[in-house]
This record gives structure tokens, sequence and C-alpha cells, in this order.
């Protein structure tokens, strides 16, 4: 799971820089869709990892359900 979070946050990095280079080329609604697209990544990760109020993040959880 580590392995998908990883590259969810790549693609994120890299969906931004294609996003700034629409923005420039003109590309104004796919380059803020682009960027939408980013922030729902971005916070699809923080939900899997920020831990909740006793302190087990969701990640943590599905670990301990596979047994690894």
């Amino acid at each position: 799971m580590d392995a998908v979070l990883s590259l969810v946050m790549l693609t994120a990095l890299a969906l931004t820089a294609v996003a700034v280079v629409a923005w420039r080329r003109g590309a104004r609604r796919q380059a803020a869709l682009m960027a939408l697209l980013v922030v729902v990544m971005i916070v699809n990760v923080l939900i899997w990892t920020l831990p909740d109020s006793s302190g087990t993040a969701p990640i943590n959880q599905v670990g301990a359900v596979e047994g690894g």
C-alpha cells in the first residue's frame, strides 16, 4: 500500500507540472480540472495517512487486517 500512495504522490507532482504547462498554453479549463484532480489525490493520501483521534491511521488498519 505504501507503493500505491507513493505513486499517487508522484503522479500528483507530474500532473501539477502538466497543468502549469497547459495553463500557460491557454488550455485553462483542462488545467483547472487537472489542478482539481491533484487536490483530490493529495486529500486522498492525507485521509489514508493521517491518524484519527485514537492515534491509528487507516493505512495501519489495512495492514493489520491483511496480516502484514
